[in-house]
């Protein structure tokens, strides 16, 4: 997998309100670099930018100032080198979980000689035994077990979580994000995650960004300097929680 260098370069966003004739300020000269195999966690309080940051990568949206380039090239539209997860998993219903992962092949007319990338995929979540299954006949965490190595297939350099897990329970939670941190050390590919579980970013980032609000900025860059697996009642993961905790006034 190529590597890559992700660069937001003083990124503004605004969006205007059309029925009530504003401007609402989303980003405020945001700059940030990364880099493959790093997995970066955003954190902050509802409206300080972070999905827009994502959606931005994504080339979903344009920055209204500001570049946002991939190994020193703008990101102008969607391109197969960034992959992104959504919070429900978006399957189509008509297909099996087989014919989901490999649908962006089939399109693409790329399926033929890629079975095998297919096989590797349901092995990978371990969901060889569901292939022929339909979305509707799978639990929330296989779902998006299918959702993840969907945007996967491809191979992109860029892995893009808005809040991928937030619809699931506790338990099924802490499984999937030990998946998805089994995906990205075998790919090693660059993850930028949403989230607004502090424990969760904690756990999942080699950084941590914290955000603030009105508008979104840039509060702290934190190293998440922990081997994997980490413990979440380790005294230095919750070191880190208590000071993450404090930036956003928790």
């Amino acid at each position: 997998m190529e590597s890559v260098v992700l660069t937001l370069n003083e990124v503004s966003k605004s969006f205007a309100k059309v029925e009530k004739d504003e401007i609402t300020h989303a980003l405020d000269r945001i700059s940030l670099n990364f880099k493959s195999g790093e997995f970066i966690s955003l954190v902050g309080t509802s409206g300080c930018g972070k999905s827009t940051i994502l959606r931005l990568i994504a080339g979903l949206i344009t920055p209204t100032t500001g570049t946002v380039s991939v190994n020193d090239k703008e990101v102008t539209a969607p391109g197969p080198d960034r992959g992104m997860v959504f919070q429900k998993p978006t399957l189509f219903p008509w297909l099996t979980v087989e014919k989901n992962i490999a649908f962006s092949l089939q399109v693409q007319n790329k399926l033929a000689g890629n079975e095998d990338r297919v096989k590797r995929m349901l092995k990978l979540i371990g969901l060889e035994d569901f292939k022929d299954d339909y979305p509707s006949q799978l639990s929330g965490g296989m779902a998006q077990r299918v959702a993840l190595v969907r945007s996967l297939i491809n191979e992109p350099g860029i892995l893009l979580l808005d809040e991928p897990l937030g619809a699931l329970d506790a338990f099924t939670r802490m499984n999937m994000q030990d998946e998805i941190l089994n995906v990205w050390r075998e790919k090693k590919q660059l993850v930028v995650m949403v989230t607004h579980d502090i424990d969760e970013a904690i756990y999942m980032g080699t950084r941590v960004i914290v955000m603030e609000a009105n508008p979104g900025r840039i509060k702290a860059d934190i190293p998440i300097d922990l081997p994997y697996p980490r413990h979440r009642s380790s005294s230095q993961f919750t070191d880190y929680r208590t000071r993450i905790l404090k930036m956003l006034n928790y």
